[in-house]
């Protein structure tokens, strides 16, 4: 079991762990280790309610295969680049040995084919193999301008390509059209670490396929997959949450859980410590229902469920907590928030904030509040953001962070609106509200919006904000898997008074 001490070391100096550092370690520490179950007073549940669950289990980890092959003129060859004095072999184990590190960054298997394809014949059949082999995509290693003609079958062989041109290997005559084909994915750069971004993007499609998507709404049960993405979405009666978390133990996890969440936080404001102990049983039930359903994500009408008094707590702070560790929790028993979220998770490794837009007419930046917000903004191996345990808003109960973005970093808001079309837009982060003196939710971040002159145009709803400028690699992926990718007006047309 783990343990905390009743007051952080500090005053001594002599630990050259920052507290910070040691409360975010403890938190990680204590959602790894088993907990001995504690049974609900006179009422001994059938199955083990206490039992712990590894939130990281949750994840859909699929097991990707991409297929490599050098391609290039038969050497030795006589001019055209990257020229005679350019060492193939030396930079071919340079980069394998680099796309490999990636691969095991990113759960990825990448195979090397041995022999490289060295007359333009030898790519279809190379390609046919490779299909039928159940490789999820392809990796062509350019060596040679003269080269890029040869690639004509990728279009039509229904195989996700990614194509590897370092510098020197291409002019904008042989990318142009290669590189904006579905399916096809050209990276014509000395920049290795894209090679683990277009990774992820493969890794990602595939997790989108294995992941079930718990819907709590309404009282039915019924399932139904999402055209394109491939997600299975189980709906369920919203009552089963509730009902489980009437059930749900105050045992040593949740104690621990209450104290870490506690702990990390700059101060805590409203809730007080039964609030934390039913926010982390809210996570508990969460981890529950998800295993019981077999699925990898949850969506529930939370606010149906606060409004109606069935739950003293709403799940915001569980929220918060799924979002750092890659497992979505979607809020508001939306299924595109649900998917946008997973988007950021599965592709960019990072936590969303799935959020409600308001326009700051004044200042002309969009504000995007709510109660949900992640704390590992830089990604999941990064660290905690400053937050503040509050309220949720609306309602004043139970627990919710209130996180403090940083000033002046790039983010990305992105929502989809079906599964064959996504918003995708980039701003700056100019400024946190607090709540008073606003309404509204506990996180709110001001957004200077990027291309649109005016914040009132900005479009969707419930779209996910996250850190750093990634509009290349979301229509990216949209273009690899068919998905049409769209942006706010940049000025939008306005009524005649005339």
């Amino acid at each position: 079991m783990a343990h905390f001490p009743a007051l952080p070391c500090g005053a001594c100096n002599c630990c050259t762990v920052s507290r910070r550092r040691f409360l975010a370690s403890s938190l990680l520490a204590f959602a790894a280790t088993p907990f001995a179950a504690v049974a609900a007073p006179g009422e001994p549940p059938p199955e083990d309610l206490g039992e712990f669950i590894d939130l990281n289990k949750l994840r859909p980890r699929p097991k990707v295969r991409i297929k490599e092959v050098i391609v290039r003129e038969k050497p030795p060859y006589w001019l055209g680049w990257p020229g005679t004095s350019y060492d193939l072999e030396g930079h071919r184990k340079e980069y394998e040995a680099a796309f490999q590190k990636m691969a095991k960054a990113t759960g990825v298997t990448l195979e090397l084919d041995p022999a490289p394809l060295e007359a333009p014949e030898a790519v279809a059949p190379w390609l046919e193999r490779a299909k039928a082999e159940g490789h999820d995509a392809i990796l062509f290693h350019i060596q040679h301008i003269h080269c890029w003609k040869w690639l004509e079958p990728i279009k039509t062989a229904g195989v996700p390509a990614i194509i590897w041109a370092p510098v020197g290997t291409a002019f904008t005559q042989h990318v142009l059209k290669i590189s904006r084909v579905p399916g096809v994915h050209v990276i014509s750069s000395l920049q290795t670490e894209a090679i683990e971004q277009a990774l992820r993007m493969i890794r990602a499609k595939r997790q989108f396929e294995e992941t079930r998507l718990l819907v709590l709404k309404g009282n039915e049960r019924k399932e139904t997959v999402l055209e394109r993405l491939g997600t299975k979405v189980r709906y369920i009666p919203r009552d089963t949450l509730h009902e489980l978390f009437n059930r749900m133990p105050l045992n040593d996890e949740a104690r621990e859980i209450a104290s870490a969440a506690k702990m990390n936080a700059e101060k805590v404001v409203e809730p007080n410590r039964a609030d934390l102990h039913n926010a982390a049983r809210a996570y508990m039930t969460a981890k529950r229902l998800i295993r019981n359903e077999d699925a990898n994500a949850i969506t529930s009408d939370c606010l149906g469920m606060v409004s109606s008094r069935v739950v003293p707590t709403p799940p915001c702070m569980a929220v918060s907590m799924f979002q750092d560790r890659g497992v979505t929790y979607g809020c508001e028993a939306d299924v595109f928030g649900a998917l946008s979220l997973m988007l950021t998770s599965y592709l960019l490794d990072k936590p969303g904030f799935m959020n409600d837009p308001v326009p700051e007419t004044v200042k002309n930046v969009l504000i995007a509040a709510h109660c949900v917000c992640g704390t590992k903004l830089n990604g999941f191996d990064g660290p905690l953001e400053r937050h503040i345990l509050r309220s949720h808003s609306e309602s004043n109960i139970g627990v919710a962070l209130q996180v403090l973005w940083k000033k002046d970093q790039p983010c990305t808001l992105v929502r989809f609106t079906s599964p064959h079309e996504l918003i995708v837009d980039t701003g700056v982060v100019v400024g946190n509200v607090n709540t008073p003196p606003a309404g509204g939710c506990r996180t709110s971040v001001e957004i200077a919006m990027d291309k649109v002159e005016d914040v009132r145009d900005v479009a969707g709803f419930h779209q996910v904000v996250l850190y750093g400028n990634h509009r290349r690699d979301i229509e990216a992926f949209c273009q690899m898997w068919g998905i049409r990718a769209v942006s706010s007006p940049e000025k939008a047309p306005r009524e005649s008074t005339a």
